[in-house]
């Protein structure tokens, strides 16, 4: 039932920044409708926190491009799909570059980098929040937590497929990520088997190696390198020799995060370019890496080389639908967030720990970076999973770091 002006109780904005992953559009679905049902009118805003600072004030607010008032009937329909349909950009408006300064403000902001905070809180103001909803991963959150400590009431819901996001055991596309990757890592066997290759291939996680760790577990590769621990690449063109040897099928699987390093390497990125939150753009790790597996190969393989299938799966296993657990906790994170504001609290990241739905301070999100415990979970002499020590951990094992 849509809110009446007898019970109406205000304005709820929402918006998603950083990488798009499956699972946004419900927990836009699920704002949506618990707070049109409860008694709120709720604003969309496209383009994450870009959106915040493209509002022309001059304009009424059904003129705005950047803002767009959502229905149960909207959100219905795309709260199936993948993606988000608010769109997203990785602007942060504390630190805006000049040529990124919106045309409006191109007389006012004149400095190589800008905040536009100020225009942000007037824009709040204008759209008359009550409450911003921001759904995103520890940079999107990371500017909540900034408008929070200058009082706007912010209630935040995590997402990120690298699921590195404090306070939280899942972050939203963590799952339809990782069961892509599984599917994908079995699809590309056919290839490696037939050929009798090394199989390596290359997966997010700038930070966390959640990504390549959890696939790894489940089956999906023989090893994984992650960013925690750096590899020595001698020691694994062994163990993937090894490995191949003692397959019937001759091949071997490896599964790479992207921020993974050598040893006495640092992360491999593609230019000196940084975005907004000052990460520059990884890649080429995988490509660096099945070279110099195919040229040591031939010290553990009787002097023969062995050649590699090196696969970068990037945007696969963001794009598409969400799965199953992309579509269940995306609905109860909206709920939780509707139950906070409900109660009057704000300040709050809701989030998932040991199974169990819960909610912690916002300023979490800036409190740490999140990665994965290796003295538990990583066995570093043999480059993969332990397993063992599962009693009393939660349902994905390692990905609580409470």
């Amino acid at each position: 039932m849509a809110n009446t002006k007898s019970n109406y109780k205000g304005v709820i904005g929402v918006l998603t920044g950083g990488g798009d992953v499956p699972g946004l559009n419900p927990a836009i679905r699920a704002v949506t409708f618990r707070a049109i049902r409860e008694g709120y009118k709720v604003v969309g805003i496209r383009k994450g926190w870009e959106g915040m600072i493209t509002i022309d004030r001059s304009k009424k607010i059904e003129e705005q491009e950047d803002v767009v008032v959502l229905t149960e009937q909207m959100v219905n329909r795309l709260g199936r799909t993948g993606g988000t349909f608010l769109h997203s950009t990785r602007t942060r408006p504390d630190n805006v570059r000049l040529d990124k300064v919106p045309d409006l403000y191109k007389d006012k902001y004149t400095l190589d980098i800008n905040d536009l905070t100020g225009e942000v809180m007037s824009n709040i103001d204008y759209l008359g929040l009550d409450y911003l909803i921001p759904i995103g991963g520890d940079d999107t959150l990371s500017y909540g937590v900034h408008l929070h400590n200058k009082g706007v009431p912010i209630v935040a819901i995590p997402k990120t497929m690298d699921n590195d996001v404090p306070g939280t055991d899942y972050c939203i596309g963590f799952g339809t990520c990782i069961s892509r990757t599984i599917e994908l890592a079995h699809e590309l066997r056919t290839s490696a088997g037939s050929h009798e290759r090394f199989l390596v291939i290359e997966v997010f996680g700038r930070y966390a190696g959640f990504s390549a760790l959890l696939p790894t577990m489940a089956g999906a590769a023989d090893r994984c390198v992650i960013p925690e621990y750096k590899f020595d690449i001698e020691h694994l063109t062994e163990l993937m020799v090894q490995d191949r040897a003692n397959n019937p099928s001759k091949y071997s699987v490896l599964l790479v995060s992207e921020g993974a390093m050598f040893k006495n390497g640092d992360m491999i990125f593609k230019g000196e370019e940084a975005d907004a939150y000052g990460h520059k753009k990884l890649g080429g790790i995988g490509d660096i890496l099945s070279e110099q597996l195919r040229n040591l190969s031939a010290k553990y393989n009787n002097g023969r080389k062995i050649d590699v299938i090196n696969q970068r799966l990037g945007y696969m296993v963001r794009s598409g639908a969400p799965d199953a657990l992309d579509s269940i906790v995306p609905m109860a994170f909206g709920n939780l967030a509707l139950d906070l504001i409900l109660k009057g609290t704000c300040g709050r990241l809701v989030s998932l720990r040991n199974g169990r739905y819960d909610n912690v301070p916002i300023d979490v999100v800036t409190s740490y970076k999140k990665k994965v415990d290796i003295e538990k979970f990583y066995d570093k002499e043999r480059y993969r999973p332990r397993y063992e020590n599962f009693n009393d951990k939660p349902q994905l094992i390692m990905t609580s770091d409470f």
